[in-house]
C-alpha cells in the first residue's frame, strides 16, 4: 500500500505505517502513546501561550484583592479604613 492509498474499508489513510521490520502490538501501542503525549503537550503549550497573551481585565485580576500590610503608628487606623 502506498502512502497515498486509502486504508481498505475505512476511506482514510493510516496515521502510522510500518515500512520496515515487524513490530509487536505492544511496540506499536508504545509508539502511539508517545506520539499522543507529545501532541497533547504541544496543544497545552499553545493554549498556555494564548492565555498568557490575552490581557486580564481589571475585574478578573485577583491581585487587586490583596491588601497592603498594616503599619502600626500614629494615624494607622485611618489607613486601615481608607487604603490609598
Amino acid at each position: 500500500m502506498s502512502p497515498r492509498e486509502e486504508h481498505p474499508g475505512t476511506g482514510t489513510r493510516p496515521f502510522l505505517q510500518v515500512v520496515k521490520g515487524d513490530p509487536s502490538p505492544e511496540e506499536v501501542a508504545a509508539l502511539v502513546a508517545v506520539l499522543t503525549a507529545r501532541a497533547r503537550a504541544a496543544q497545552a503549550a499553545r493554549a498556555a501561550a494564548e492565555r498568557a497573551a490575552t490581557p486580564v481585565s481589571a475585574w478578573r485580576d485577583r491581585s487587586r484583592l490583596v491588601r497592603r500590610p498594616l503599619r502600626p503608628g500614629p494615624g494607622a487606623w485611618r489607613s486601615a479604613f481608607h487604603p490609598g
